[in-house]
């Protein structure tokens, strides 16, 4: 439990830009070094976090925790993976407006990039697992267009994509 505890811990005091950028590292965390989860069920357990109100990482967090140690794993993980950044915003909100004015706050912007590349990552980590078929490439193709081209309710994007694949699978 302790080592559930602190894996999600280091996974949140490591990671910076939120939930999509803190996947390639649960990933490795929880597929490769310890080897709670499979590769489908990590994916499995990311695709339900999407789903769920709330922020990915923390879902994630609680969805893995109840997978390796049930209730008390998920609480756990959970508080892990956010402890980091509620103590990491109460220092940091003290500073920040310091920070900002100062030379050093180029700094954040070069964060931002390593944020994107991390979220670029766990899009291409997670993508081939994901699609399998034609028929799932295609859902996904159609469901990227309307996230991008309209002003669809992602929600709706998700529940289309998710009955599809019930009758076209």
């Amino acid at each position: 439990m302790l080592d559930l505890f602190f894996t999600f811990f280091r996974i949140g005091i490591l990671t910076f830009g939120g939930g999509y950028a803190m996947i390639p590292i649960m990933e490795r965390e929880v597929i490769t070094t310890h080897g709670w989860l499979t590769q489908a069920q990590f994916l499995d357990i990311v695709a339900i976090a999407e789903m769920t109100p709330g922020p990915i990482s923390i879902n994630a967090a609680t969805f893995i925790g109840y997978q390796v140690a049930g209730i008390g794993g998920a609480a756990l993980a959970t508080f892990g993976v956010v402890a980091p950044s509620l103590i990491i915003m109460i220092i940091f909100a003290h500073y920040l407006a310091k920070l900002k004015n100062s030379r050093y706050g180029i700094a954040l912007e070069g964060i931002t990039v390593g944020v994107v590349a991390l979220i670029a990552a766990a899009v291409f980590t997670l993508f081939q697992p994901a699609i399998s078929s034609w028929t799932e490439g295609a859902i996904a193709l159609v469901a990227l267009g309307l996230a991008l081209f309209t002003k669809i309710n992602p929600i709706w994007i998700i529940l289309s994509g998710g009955i599809a694949g019930m009758l076209l699978l």
